[in-house]
């Protein structure tokens, strides 16, 4: 299985590039946001319970995904605070363990762009952030970190790539396209 792990900062573009990418591989989308939803009104977002709870469901999606012996799976993620640190070393572990591989792709997009983006009547469907001020200040307390990830098999900016012709380029660096 292989799992492609599609990460950056909010309003990227990261689930809009993985539907478009869904198209090509036949792959499905398993984007952060559908667990984060499902836990924040039971824990709070950031809880001790919520973020265990959030990677535990991430992880055992994952293996599973490899034991059922998925040909792909395409993963959103957006780098953040409440993830701990070691999560991306133990997705790496759990899905090789079971036979499969993590193919990392960035999404960028000049700060400028996003914040016109987090008021997107797309964002609103799931509980993605669309406060200008609150992002504001995530970025400031530097929240919002990328540095720590694998190095990107791709990166793609998506204030000049389409989400078809980003989605396009990461099927191709993979040769899925």
């Amino acid at each position: 299985m292989k799992l492609i792990f599609i990460y950056g900062m909010p309003a990227t573009g990261k689930l809009t590039v993985a539907q478009e990418l869904a198209k090509i591989t036949g792959y499905a989308v398993f984007h952060n946001h559908l667990v984060v939803d499902m836990l924040e009104p039971m824990f709070g977002f950031g809880s001790a319970p919520f973020v265990e709870l959030r990677e535990q469901i991430w992880l055992s999606v994952f293996e599973q995904a490899c034991l059922s012996r998925l040909p792909g799976l395409i993963f959103t993620f957006a780098p953040e605070k409440t993830v701990r640190p070691e999560f991306v070393g133990r997705v790496l572990e759990t899905v090789r363990r079971a036979g499969g591989e993590v193919c990392f792709f960035e999404l960028t997009c000049p700060i400028e762009e996003l914040k016109t983006r987090l008021d997107s009547p797309s964002r609103l469907q799931f509980g993605k952030l669309n406060s200008l001020p609150l992002f504001e200040q995530l970025l400031r307390d530097g929240n919002l970190d990328s540095s720590h990830m694998p190095k990107a098999m791709l990166t793609v900016d998506t204030s000049v790539a389409a989400p078809a012709e980003a989605a396009g380029r990461i099927a191709d660096a993979l040769g899925l396209g």
